[in-house]
């Protein structure tokens, strides 16, 4: 940045009898803001006008709409370039550790996790356009949401994408998406090549078979492969449904049950278990019971952490309070039902007026025993 020196002009003689010519400093290039910004004006229509239909009304505003998707698709790609600049300008004159990155989101209350999504967008773009797959006058084509969808396919995917667009088709995101998951289906290794073929013979819908795939990438190579036999055997619609939620059901129950305490305390099998429950044709009922299990450890952590609060503060504030403070008493001993060791909880009128009574009971870790199954 270059910068002017300028003195000051001198003060009057009336009022000092020695002046010196004082010195400030003036940026030259300082960044200059257009006084006139280009406005994106659109034509909506009326909405107190009887002359208009109500499906034309939808039409129009769903234009406009789409208008403003396009604008702020291109305003997100420029964003994601000047926070990559200052990004980069920071890597290389900077401390090295991002902290002048950092403060230039703060300053603008910009989230860090924004600021990369932002980034990646740009970059995501900066690929398509120079590869040659996306020309740039072609961004007007997407939807923001479909730009997305399509920064994060496949090579392939992308490449048809911007074909359509650089031609002039509109792309939407149900467009990419239709066209991830047709791409998805018939090339997939994690399919069996019964089910690829099928797809590809259009006898099996892409629609069905790409969350298949989400949720074999998901397991273990073994587990993979037992599926993959089963869909081996009987390549059909319904087996194709029914994997998938067998496939969805054991990251499930998998996932839950490394979170779950009680768990950790023998040695348990849980694969063996999710085996067993599969012969009854009983699997999600094992992975919503070990779902919930988390849940209610979690709901019960949490409420060991607010017991012991609302406790601490209850007594101080009873230490505090005295016969003057009568009503204030009358709070702390209305409290006394959530923070002694007993807890009484209303369920409310939907429960028909029941009460829930809990007892908290701190252990050590040795001296509880897990209680014997009815």
């Amino acid at each position: 940045m270059q910068f002017e020196r300028i003195p000051r002009g001198e003060a009057g003689a009336s009022s000092v009898t020695e002046c010196r010519p004082c010195c400030c400093w003036i940026p030259l290039n300082a960044p200059q803001v257009p006084d006139q910004l280009p406005s994106l004006e659109l034509d909506l229509p009326d909405p107190e006008s009887d002359e208009i239909s109500t499906l034309e009304f939808l039409a129009r505003l769903e234009q406009a709409w789409a208008v403003c998707d396009r604008f702020d698709l291109q305003t997100e790609i420029l964003r994601g370039r000047i926070l990559k600049a200052v990004r980069d300008r920071e890597k290389r004159g900077g401390e090295g550790r991002g902290a002048g990155f950092l403060q230039w989101l703060r300053e603008r209350e910009i989230s860090k996790t924004r600021a990369y999504g932002l980034i990646q967008l740009a970059e995501s773009a900066q690929d398509m356009f120079s590869e040659g797959v996306l020309e740039e006058a072609s961004v007007n084509r997407f939807s923001k949401r479909a730009f997305m969808e399509t920064a994060q396919a496949d090579p392939e995917v992308q490449l048809m994408i911007s074909e359509a667009a650089n031609e002039g088709q509109e792309i939407t995101r149900k467009q990419v998406r239709r066209l991830t998951d047709e791409f998805t289906a018939a090339t997939s290794p994690l399919l069996p090549e019964e089910i690829r073929q099928r797809t590809q013979e259009n006898l099996l819908p892409p629609r069905a078979v790409a969350p298949l795939v989400r949720e074999l990438a998901k397991l273990p190579e073994a587990q993979q492969e037992d599926l993959r036999k089963v869909l081996r055997d009987e390549p059909e619609l319904d087996r194709v449904k029914d994997v998938t939620s067998t496939a969805r059901w054991i990251t499930k129950a998998t996932e839950s049950g490394e979170a779950v305490r009680a768990f950790q305390q023998g040695e348990l099998d849980l694969e063996k278990a999710m085996q067993e429950a599969q012969r009854l044709d009983a699997l999600g009922l094992l992975a919503d019971a070990v779902g919930q299990a988390q849940a209610l450890e979690s709901a019960v952590l949490k409420l060991h952490t607010s017991w012991r609060r609302l406790g601490g503060l209850q007594e101080r504030l009873w230490v505090e309070s005295g016969s003057s403070t009568p009503y204030l008493r009358d709070v702390l001993n209305a409290l006394q039902s959530l923070s002694g060791a007993t807890l009484r909880v209303s369920l409310g009128e939907l429960a028909g007026g029941k009460r829930v009574r809990l007892q908290l009971v701190e252990e050590s870790p040795d001296q509880l025993e897990p209680p014997p199954l009815p």
